[in-house]
């Protein structure tokens, strides 16, 4: 059993990079969902529910741990418009533990209340957004994504107004657990202030906190060996994204941290079918962060951050560090996708030609993703089983027989599980937009949450598939 370590970095930090805020006093505490998977791991298990409600639904604060909550303080490029207004702003650090690996990780809030960078928001978030966060991070989780974990969440008792959903709306404050909250918004915005000094010690901080295998060293040396390592990390996890169908939908630089961790959700999407114009968020009218630009976009953020950085350390030192993203992501997106299909891997140069012939045949034919990579968990030894897929079809057509030849010629992953029950279904496990929209109208209309734990269920039938075979 984990035991409970408290942290307190972010304070030790001193009072220039966050402000002390009040949570929000909610008339209800309903509790919807408590990952104690999760919580094992920080040795927070054995709280009970009342407990529980009172730590994560009033937040009281944990023992030894942080006395208040504190907003963090950054600004960030709004679809590529630079915003200095911003921070947390409907959300609050909450504490630090230590994990069972012995990695620092954070308890972050969502819709607990106004702070100093509401502005002209009510802090609030609705129980829908909630829901659908808890949805994306479990099946995140599942597909060997780099992301944060939905920790607790709890409806509060208040109708809130918006503009995007049928109002009044139920209102619920949400618990991630996550390695940083560490945006890259913190340093533009101390770039933007001209703060050097204080740019030098959230660097420092950093480095020492997140990523020790990093030798301490001056600033200008430090920041580019730092921006090096989150654009390797940046790699990982967009590439992870591409290769599980992933579109974000708002990759801001507010939206980007120092570890490589997906969070910070809005209208995300999984794709139904290979399209690298698809778009998640209905105001994005120029596919800016459309699921094929998703790289580039990632590219563009590390550069901004690069630029920050430039208060301390030369330009063409942090260029050159910014060259360490290419490589990491050519071979992240060989490692996830060829996860995704349970197979191993041979020569970069050849993996990545196979992986140029399936994409370009997945969007031509139009094939479902998730059935695809379902269908040929394994390679050749799963050619019999594709042949029972729905969509068959597709894969007898004379288009397929270089994907097909490239599948036949992989075999199965040597921790694959194909013998596993999630193996034995007829379709996977998916996301899909119209699924989360039908489990969310049970809740909203008859306050039927059995829709909703079914697909929890499926989808850690899947994480025991896939994620105990890593």
């Amino acid at each position: 059993m984990t035991v409970y370590t408290p942290e307190t970095a972010l304070t030790d930090l001193g009072p220039d990079f966050s402000d002390p805020v009040e949570p929000a006093n909610f008339p209800k505490t309903i509790l919807r969902y408590r990952n104690d998977r999760a919580a094992e791991t920080i040795g927070l298990a054995q709280l009970n529910d009342e407990d529980w409600l009172r730590h994560f639904g009033r937040f009281k604060p944990l023992p030894d741990n942080m006395p208040e909550p504190r907003a963090i303080r950054y600004h960030g490029h709004q679809f590529r418009s630079y915003n200095p207004q911003i921070g947390d702003g409907r959300g609050f650090l909450f504490a630090q533990l230590r994990a069972e690996d012995g990695r620092l990780l954070d308890l972050g809030t969502k819709g607990s209340g106004q702070t100093p960078y509401s502005r002209s928001g009510d802090g609030r978030l609705t129980l829908k957004g909630g829901v659908r966060e808890i949805l994306a991070t479990e099946m995140l989780e599942a597909s060997g994504v780099p992301t944060s974990k939905t920790f607790s969440l709890i409806e509060t008792g208040e109708e809130l107004a918006r503009n995007d959903e049928p109002s009044p709306t139920r209102s619920s404050v949400m618990v991630r657990l996550q390695h940083s909250h560490v945006r890259f918004g913190a340093f533009q915005r101390l770039a933007f202030l001209d703060e050097a000094e204080n740019m030098a010690t959230l660097i420092d901080h950093v480095r020492a906190v997140y990523h020790t295998d990093i030798p301490a060293s001056a600033p200008a040396t430090l920041a580019p060996a730092l921006l090096a390592r989150i654009a390797e990390r940046t790699a990982n996890m967009v590439a992870s994204w591409m290769a599980a169908g992933f579109v974000h939908g708002v990759m801001n630089t507010d939206n980007m941290n120092v570890t490589g961790e997906t969070f910070d959700f809005g209208p995300y999407r999984f794709l139904p079918v290979s399209d690298p114009k698809f778009t998640a968020a209905y105001f994005d009218e120029y596919g800016l962060y459309a699921f094929g630009r998703q790289p580039a976009t990632a590219i563009w953020n590390l550069q901004q951050l690069g630029g920050a950085f430039t208060l301390l350390a030369d330009a063409d030192d942090l260029t050159e560090a910014l060259k360490a993203f290419e490589p990491a992501y050519q071979n992240a997106l060989r490692d996830h996708c060829f996860f995704q299909l349970g197979i191993s891997a041979s020569s970069l140069e050849d993996d990545l030609r196979t992986l140029e012939r399936l994409f370009t045949w997945m969007t031509e034919s139009q094939v479902p993703w998730h059935q695809f990579f379902f269908d040929w968990y394994g390679g050749s030894e799963s050619a019999h089983r594709a042949t029972k897929s729905p969509v068959a079809d597709l894969y007898a057509q004379e288009s397929f027989a270089p994907v097909r030849a490239d599948l036949m010629g992989r075999s199965s992953s040597p921790t694959a599980q194909l013998d596993h029950a999630y193996f034995a279904r007829r379709t996977p496990e998916t996301l899909l937009i119209d699924e989360i929209e039908h489990l969310w109208s049970a809740i909203a209309d008859d306050d039927d949450w059995s829709l909703f734990h079914a697909k929890l269920d499926g989808i850690a039938q899947k994480r025991d598939a896939m994620i105990l075979a890593q």
